[in-house]
C-alpha cells in the first residue's frame, strides 16, 4: 500500500504536469489567433525584426481584436485597462520608477497629477519662447553643417526637454549628458526588446535562476545604476538651486514645492523628471526624423507644405503665431499625418487587465496584456486611404489639433494613436504640436531637402520600412541633401540666430527667464 507521501508527491507531480499541459493554449473565450504549440504558445511565431508588421498581418487575417498566446501570458491586441503588466526586466534595469511602466495605483496617480499640471494647455503656451529659441538654433545648425542634420534633431528636442525640466539649454550636440542620456535609452530599449526579457516575463519560474545565470538580469542592473546616477546628479542640482534661491522655472522647481508639502522621496522624484526628460527627447527626435524622411521621399508634399508656408509667410521667418493662421492647415495637416505615418511607439505600451472582462463576446481574462497596435491602425487601408503613403491632404477638412482630437470622446473619429489612449494617455500631447509645427514650417521655408546621389548621380531614396530601435522606431539615418531656397531666406535664418544669442550668456544659456514660464505646480 503506498504511503500517504507517495500519494500526495504523485498527485502533486500530476496536477503539475496538467498545468504544464495548459501553458501555450489559447484559453475558451478568447479572441481568435493564430495556431498555438504547447508551452510556448504563440511565442516562437513573433519575430525578432518589425515585429510591427506581422501584427499586422495577424489583424488582417483575424480582425480588430485578435490573441496571441506567450507562454503564460494572454495577449489582447486591439478604466480597468489602465494598469500594466509586470516587465521583469525593464522594471529592474529602471527600478521600478519609470512612470511609462508603472502599475496603475497611488503612485501613478500622484505622478501624472504632476505632469498634468506642468503640461496643461494654458501652461504650455508659457514655454514658446524655448521653443522659438532652439527651432531658431537648430534651423542655423542646418546652415553650418547640414550633413549632421539627425544630432542637430536630437539636439533640439533634447535641449527644450532640459529647458521645461531642469531649466537649462543643451547647446551642442556633443554635450556629455545628452550623449549620455541617448546612450541608457539606447541600451533600455535594447533590453527591454531583448528575446530573453521576454522569457523570464512569459515563464516567471526563470526569475528564480541564480543571478549569475539569469538572462540579462546584471544588464538591467548596469543599466538601472547608470539611469539612476543620471537622473540623481541633475535633480539633486536643480534642488540646489531651488535651496538657494537661484533657480528658474521649470518642472523640478515644482516637484521640489512639492515635496516640501508631501511625503517624496528623492530618487522618486529624480526618476520623474528624467521620466520627463527621455519621453519629450526621444519621442519627438523620432517623429521629427520620420518627417525629414517623409520629405525626401515624398517631394510633392514638401512642394506643398513650402507654398503653404510662403502664403502665410513670405520671406518672413515662421514663428508660433502662424500656426492660427487658416492659410497654415497644411503645415497643420502635416503634423497630424507624421504622427500617423511614423508612430515611434508601433506597439504603443502594453495595459493590463486589472479584473476580468468581456469585450465583443470575447472573455478577456485578468491579468492579460493588452496592445494597442498603433502601427496596425495606422495603416489600416478600410480607415486610410493609400495608408503607407505621406499624404497631408487626407486631413485638410480637419481643423482640431492632434491634441484635441486625441481626447474626442468617438476614437473612430480620431486622426491618429500616436499618444496612445486612455487614461494613460500622453500629457505631453500639446507641446508635440507645437515642436512639431515649428519644425515643420521653418525647414520647408528655409530649405529645400532632397535626395543624395550615388556616384551616377541617381538619386538615393530612403527606404521607409527601414527601421531602427526597439521599444521606440524610427528611420535608420540616411544621407540627404539640405540646400538653402534663397540666399535671403539663409540670411533670415542668420539674423534670426544672430537676434535670439542676445537672450543668451557665454554659455548660452537665458541670461534671464522667458516671461510668464510658471514656477511651481
Amino acid at each position: 500500500m503506498a504511503s500517504p507521501f507517495l500519494i500526495f508527491l504523485a498527485g502533486t507531480v500530476a496536477y503539475a504536469l496538467f498545468r504544464l499541459s495548459r501553458v501555450g493554449r489559447r484559453p475558451k473565450g478568447c479572441p481568435p489567433g493564430p495556431p498555438t504549440l504547447p508551452i510556448l504558445g504563440n511565442l516562437h511565431q513573433i519575430p525578432k525584426k518589425n515585429a510591427h508588421v506581422q501584427f499586422k498581418k495577424w489583424a488582417d487575417e483575424y480582425g480588430p481584436i485578435y490573441s496571441l498566446i506567450l507562454g503564460t501570458i494572454v495577449t489582447i491586441r486591439s478604466g480597468i485597462y489602465s494598469s500594466r503588466p509586470e516587465a521583469y526586466i525593464s522594471s529592474r534595469a529602471s527600478d521600478g520608477c519609470r512612470m511609462v511602466l508603472m502599475e496603475y495605483g497611488n503612485q501613478w496617480r500622484r505622478i501624472r497629477k504632476f505632469f498634468h499640471a506642468f503640461l496643461q494647455l494654458k501652461a504650455i503656451k508659457a514655454y514658446v519662447p524655448c521653443l522659438e529659441l532652439e527651432s531658431t538654433s537648430v534651423m542655423a545648425d542646418l546652415l553650418d553643417k547640414p550633413q549632421l542634420i539627425f544630432h542637430h534633431i536630437r539636439r533640439y528636442t533634447n535641449s527644450v526637454s532640459t529647458q521645461l525640466v531642469y531649466e537649462f539649454r543643451t547647446p551642442r550636440i556633443d554635450d556629455p549628458k545628452l550623449l549620455l542620456m541617448y546612450d541608457t535609452m539606447e541600451k533600455f530599449g535594447d533590453v527591454t526588446g531583448a528575446g530573453a526579457a521576454a522569457l523570464l516575463d512569459v515563464f516567471p519560474v526563470l526569475r528564480y535562476l541564480p543571478p549569475g545565470i539569469r538572462p540579462l538580469y546584471n544588464h538591467a542592473l548596469s543599466i538601472r545604476k547608470a539611469s539612476l546616477d543620471l537622473a540623481g546628479d541633475l535633480w539633486f542640482e536643480a534642488k540646489r538651486k531651488v535651496r538657494e534661491g537661484t533657480a528658474k522655472p521649470c518642472f523640478c522647481v515644482g516637484l521640489a514645492d512639492a515635496q516640501a508639502k508631501e511625503d517624496v522621496d528623492d530618487m522618486g522624484l529624480a526618476m520623474t523628471a528624467s521620466t520627463g526628460l527621455e519621453a519629450a527627447s526621444d519621442t519627438t527626435a523620432c517623429i521629427l526624423s520620420g518627417f525629414i524622411q517623409a520629405m525626401v521621399i515624398y517631394r510633392d508634399a514638401q512642394k506643398k507644405a513650402q507654398k503653404a508656408v510662403d502664403r502665410v509667410c513670405g520671406d518672413r521667418f515662421p514663428t508660433m503665431a502662424d500656426m492660427d493662421n487658416p492659410e497654415a492647415q497644411y503645415i497643420r495637416a502635416c503634423v497630424k499625418e507624421i504622427l500617423r505615418w511614423m508612430p515611434t511607439a508601433t506597439l504603443g505600451v502594453p495595459h493590463a487587465v486589472i479584473r476580468a472582462d468581456e469585450y465583443m463576446g470575447y472573455r478577456i481574462p485578468k491579468g492579460a496584456s493588452v496592445v494597442l497596435s498603433i502601427w496596425g491602425i495606422h495603416k489600416d487601408e478600410k480607415r486610410y486611404k493609400n495608408p503607407r503613403a505621406f499624404d497631408p491632404s487626407r486631413y485638410m477638412d480637419d481643423t482640431t489639433t492632434s491634441s484635441e482630437s486625441a481626447l474626442g470622446p468617438d476614437p473612430t473619429k480620431r486622426d491618429h494613436f500616436g499618444f496612445g489612449a486612455g487614461h494613460r494617455i500622453c500629457e505631453g500631447m500639446h507641446v508635440v504640436d507645437r515642436t512639431l509645427f515649428l519644425f515643420i514650417s521653418r525647414p520647408v521655408w528655409a530649405f529645400d531637402l532632397s535626395p543624395a546621389k550615388d556616384a551616377d548621380g541617381n538619386d538615393i531614396i530612403p527606404n521607409q520600412d527601414d527601421l531602427i530601435g526597439n521599444f521606440l522606431r524610427q528611420p535608420r539615418p540616411f544621407p540627404l541633401g539640405v540646400k538653402p531656397r534663397s540666399e535671403s531666406r539663409a540670411a533670415a535664418v542668420r539674423q534670426a540666430w544672430k537676434d535670439a544669442q542676445e537672450l543668451l550668456d557665454q554659455d548660452q544659456q537665458w541670461k534671464e527667464t522667458p516671461e510668464g514660464m510658471p514656477f511651481t505646480l
